[in-house]
């Protein structure tokens, strides 16, 4: 299975986002691509008010991905908002398969963290969700997913031996490592590809050095085995690789540590005292 990693910097602007997406598109899928991974907040970067900007999945701006990915022949990935309750929006992926079709992934965990807090302005999602291209099953994850292995091993249960986690990564000391550590262990604890790609640094310093996540580029494809087979740089970059989904068996063969599991619960757990 061919695939393309498209790291590219959002602005706030829906209409010359798509554009983005389109061109982007039509260039993957003219390199063979059968799917096509944009990042988080696609639709409109991070750093601005969210809720005039958010639409529904039957929406102009997702029914928009939908015609790119059947004007492509291909499935696409992309972030966008969609309405929350009380004001608040969803950070939604939509995917979009080859015949139109539509379907979304709501955040489930939020970025409440290094000082900023998503969940003012975001309403959590609560349901793992995956898509189909053709014999393969996809897991979705966003950003701040990338921190939690239970999301990915429950993608996995579910079928899934690829996962995509579009991004808009923070910037800040350490950061960068993390986000490579956090995508290979994340392969390894789901025996899975794990496709994630980043927002590039944006090309406007004031945005850049704001305390919104923005993006630090850095896409990644980690395999099963922890490897990580293609690592963009920090600027806007479109690379398409190829997927052996025999490397899965392999990794779930030699290492089963889905099929090694054992429940553990914490209020079992006992604690020695020492005098000591």
């Amino acid at each position: 299975m061919r695939i393309a990693l498209a790291q590219i910097s959002s602005g706030t602007d829906p209409d010359e986002n798509i554009a983005l997406v389109a061109e982007q598109t039509s260039a993957a899928a003219a390199l063979g691509a059968e799917l096509v991974i944009f990042p988080e907040a696609t639709m409109c970067r991070f750093g601005v008010q969210l809720g005039p900007i958010a639409q529904p999945l039957d929406g102009p701006w997702a029914q928009a991905v939908g015609q790119i990915a059947t004007d492509n022949a291909v499935s696409v990935v992309a972030g966008m908002f969609t309405p929350g309750d009380g004001g608040r929006v969803r950070n939604t992926l939509v995917a979009a398969g080859p015949d139109g079709a539509i379907s979304g992934y709501d955040k489930i965990h939020l970025y409440d963290a290094f000082g900023f807090e998503e969940s003012r302005t975001v309403q959590a999602g609560d349901r793992p969700h995956a898509f189909r291209v053709g014999e393969i099953t996809v897991g979705t994850a966003t950003c701040y997913d990338i921190r939690f292995p239970t999301l990915f091993t429950a993608l996995a249960d579910g079928g899934a031996t690829l996962i995509v986690v579009p991004t808009s990564w923070g910037s800040g000391p350490g950061k960068l490592e993390q986000w490579r550590t956090l995508a290979a262990a994340r392969a390894l604890d789901s025996g899975c590809f794990v496709a994630a790609v980043g927002q590039a640094v944006p090309n406007d310093p004031q945005v850049a050095e704001s305390s919104a996540p923005t993006g630090i580029g850095h896409s990644i494809l980690a395999g099963p085995f922890g490897t990580v087979h293609t690592e963009l740089g920090e600027q806007s970059e479109l690379a398409v690789v190829d997927l052996d989904f025999g490397e899965v068996d392999r990794a779930r063969a030699s290492i089963a540590v889905l099929s090694n599991r054992r429940d553990v619960n914490s209020a079992a757990m006992t604690c020695a005292d020492s005098d000591t």
